[in-house]
């Protein structure tokens, strides 16, 4: 129900686990092309004007099993990576501007994590001042151990392994950084052999979550279909709905508050014949981009990636009212 993800039930991905910090010890260091290196305590940046905004997280891997062919059977295991909660910290860009960053020669920051695998990415200095923050807090209460406590990168818009937790240092350089994580790992593995390094957008998304894989429909009838929508992009401008396998589609009721870089959810009725049907969603966003079917998208990026995908989903409606997971041009 609604868009906000319980604390308890945000998604975890981590490289090397997680561990407890004492955040009276924990130290964030800014270093690099900067006028003023400076090491920041917790209680030096939350003394600092904070912000709180309501933005998705979504692993770059999220439905990456569907590349190929039908893999997982619920919306759980194909979507399930996702999360939407309220962050509250320091926009990066004031940090920024109290070390004195050179904007002409930096281009790029160098975000580091302080767990096991020295987790780090590069973004650009233009992302970097913008929305991002540095966070502390999750939902009103402070970043779980696993969320990356006592503090993480907040990039709206962009793949969760951006989101840098535990994070302990940032470095302003002049070119991009080619750590281990953004050369072989979180890569589109393109069908002419070459990848394609530092996607970073999550683009335009939805699916269906009621009915969806798993579930049953016990009688003909009414139903209130509903599900979610997201782009990194921005807002969710529409989402169109159809029951015969894209052939017609029908435009469903967005719900308020629409947000921009959060969970979009829609509904929209729906009365069950009893026959086989073939349930999509597919969202535009505010930029015009609109949700590709998998054809569309395995005719650009192939079939051997297991990242960024974000095609149409599908779900079947059998004449017994079980749905299922299927793939659908």
């Amino acid at each position: 129900f609604g868009i906000i993800t319980p604390n308890g039930l945000h998604f975890e991905r981590h490289h090397q686990g997680w561990y407890n910090i004492d955040p009276n010890k924990h130290r964030l260091m800014i270093n690099g092309l900067v006028k003023n290196e400076k090491v920041f305590t917790m209680n030096d940046l939350m003394r600092l004007p904070s912000v709180s905004r309501i933005h998705f997280i979504e692993c770059g891997a999220n439905t990456g099993l569907e590349w190929g062919n039908v893999a997982v059977p619920t919306v759980q295991y194909t979507h399930g990576m996702l999360s939407c909660c309220e962050f509250t910290g320091v926009p990066l860009s004031t940090l920024l501007d109290i070390c004195g960053a050179d904007l002409k020669k930096g281009k790029f920051i160098l975000a580091e994590g302080g767990d096991g695998s020295g987790m780090t990415r590069t973004m650009s200095m233009e992302m970097a001042l913008d929305d991002v923050m540095v966070a502390w807090a999750m939902n009103g209460e402070m970043l779980r151990p696993e969320n990356g406590f006592p503090i993480r990168l907040v990039v709206p818009g962009v793949q969760g392994v951006s989101w840098v937790k535990w994070l302990r240092r940032i470095e302003v350089g002049d070119m991009p950084y080619a750590t281990k994580d953004e050369a072989i790992h979180y890569i589109d593995l393109m069908p002419d052999g070459l990848h394609r390094q530092y996607t970073s957008i999550q683009e335009c998304k939805s699916v269906i979550t009621t009915p969806s894989g798993g579930q049953q429909l016990f009688d003909k009838g009414y139903y209130n279909v509903s599900g979610l929508a997201w782009s990194g992009r921005g807002k969710i401008k529409r989402v169109d709905v159809s029951f015969d396998g894209g052939n017609n589609w029908r435009t469903a009721r967005l719900e308020t508050p629409i947000l921009t870089k959060a969970l979009t959810r829609f509904n929209i009725d729906w009365v069950w014949d009893g026959s086989p049907t073939i349930m999509q969603s597919r969202a535009i966003d505010e930029t015009g981009y609109v949700q590709p079917t998998i054809r569309q998208l395995r005719a650009v990026r192939g079939t051997r990636s297991i990242y960024h995908n974000n095609a149409i989903q599908s779900w079947k409606v059998d004449t017994n009212g079980e749905v299922s997971n299927v793939q659908v041009g």
